[in-house]
């Protein structure tokens, strides 16, 4: 599957996860529930995955870390705040950038609906 394909079964399965349990709860839930949806659903999920920060080239582990990895080629980081912040969509892209994926995903739960709350984000390697 193409990253587009993927980000539009993922949105599909955060808006269902969305409509039954709706905002309100920490991102930890939210990331657990969608994780599950997509292990049912057949795709490989990985949780909290390390990222590495590599300085002149000198890896660092300083505990950045991506909510969900699908497949090998779709971040998808999950807020539940009340408004996201441009700071959101950096961390995002940096994560795309470090780890050279082209594709994420920026989900807040926090919101009355959540069709407006999904934010494509694209690295432009």
């Amino acid at each position: 599957m193409t990253e587009n394909e993927i980000s539009y079964k993922v949105i599909g399965a955060a808006i269902d996860i969305h409509k039954t349990i709706g905002p309100g709860l920490l991102e930890s839930a939210y990331e657990n529930a969608l994780a599950y949806d997509l292990k049912e659903l057949g795709f490989d999920v990985r949780q909290q995955v390390s990222m590495p920060f590599v300085y002149k080239e000198v890896k660092q582990e300083v505990g950045y870390r991506i909510d969900l990895l699908i497949n090998n080629k779709l971040i998808i980081e999950i807020k539940a705040v009340e408004i996201i912040a441009p700071v959101h969509y950096a961390q995002l892209l940096t994560y795309l950038k470090l780890s050279g994926i082209k594709l994420g995903l920026l989900i807040n739960f926090n919101s009355k609906t959540l069709k407006n709350n999904v934010h494509r984000v694209v690295n432009g390697l």
